[in-house]
């Protein structure tokens, strides 16, 4: 499926005294990823939403498996899992400037109705875009 990959550095206030990233701040990657991936097919957010479709996050998971430390260039392979319907779900690798793998991810987002706040399939601009 489609892939792509964004660069991050790994910024001091991400990290705890031991400078290692706290994992809570993995999410904020991944969805920098993940913008920065539909930015690339040219799908914007920002109009997805002004279009009444919002994509808040139904799932999410993570296997640490190296920590990030700062000052770090972090490599984010973000992969489409499958044709998305109701749903759209991501695969993440991170890699460090080693190029080893330190952390895999997935998220599953849903298209919703801003208006009525209830699920929606994709929209047809967007499987397009996608190449479905």
């Amino acid at each position: 499926m489609k892939s792509h990959i964004t660069h991050v550095k790994v910024r001091y206030a991400e990290t705890d005294q031991m400078g290692v990233v706290h994992h809570g701040n993995y999410a904020q990657y991944l969805e920098i990823a993940r913008i920065d991936w539909l930015k690339e097919l040219d799908i914007s957010y920002k109009s997805m939403e002004t279009n009444g479709i919002m994509m808040p996050v139904y799932e999410i998971s993570f296997k640490f498996l190296k920590p990030a430390t700062f000052d770090e260039n972090l490599k984010i392979e973000t992969r489409l899992k499958e044709k998305p319907g109701v749903k759209i779900a991501f695969d993440y690798s991170i890699f460090n400037e080693r190029e080893e793998l330190i952390t895999t991810a997935n998220t599953v987002l849903v298209f919703m109705d801003s208006e009525t706040r209830r699920p929606v399939k994709c929209p047809e601009n967007i499987l397009k875009k996608l190449g479905f």
